[in-house]
């Protein structure tokens, strides 16, 4: 059998930057409107998004579709909260996952699949963000001594 072919609408390179991605999933996205059509224009964008699950159900914040341009009154919210349909295990799950100690839900990609917008979620873990002047600092300190150790032998 063929594969089915995915049109790429939005990759989030941050959430690859900021996090290491330990599982990821295929969800489903409910649109309303003309953001499908705003989406098969590539008009989308997820870099600011996350995702939280409220009563049982998982929703996407901050992810920006565009408005359709020949669009009228039917034109969404383009920063509205929009539902990711999930099978109530895999909602179970990833809420479980997220409560363990620094896991969250990001949104990775946005593509169609067989004509439907899909979304692909990953459970990641933050990367351990620290203060790179220190490190600088003992370079510095370092690199100072050696040189006074080497002028000191050459004398």
């Amino acid at each position: 059998m063929a594969k089915s072919a995915q049109k790429l609408v939005a990759n989030n390179k941050k959430a690859y930057h900021d996090y290491f991605v330990e599982e990821t999933w295929e969800a489903g996205l409910a649109l309303a409107g003309t953001e499908v059509k705003s989406l098969r224009l590539g008009k989308c964008s997820i870099k600011e998004a996350f995702i939280q699950e409220d009563n049982g159900e998982m929703y996407v914040y901050g992810m920006h579709i565009s408005p359709y341009e020949k669009g009228n009154l039917f034109n969404k919210d383009p920063l509205r909260t929009r539902k990711l349909l999930l099978h109530k295990a895999e909602i179970l799950k990833l809420v479980g996952k997220c409560k363990e100690k620094g896991y969250t839900i990001m949104p990775l990609q946005v593509y169609f699949k067989d004509g439907r917008a899909k979304m692909e979620i990953g459970l990641c873990r933050g990367k351990k963000l620290y203060d790179k002047r220190q490190d600088i600092a003992k370079k510095d300190q370092r690199r100072e001594v050696e040189r006074e150790f080497k002028v000191k032998n050459l004398y």
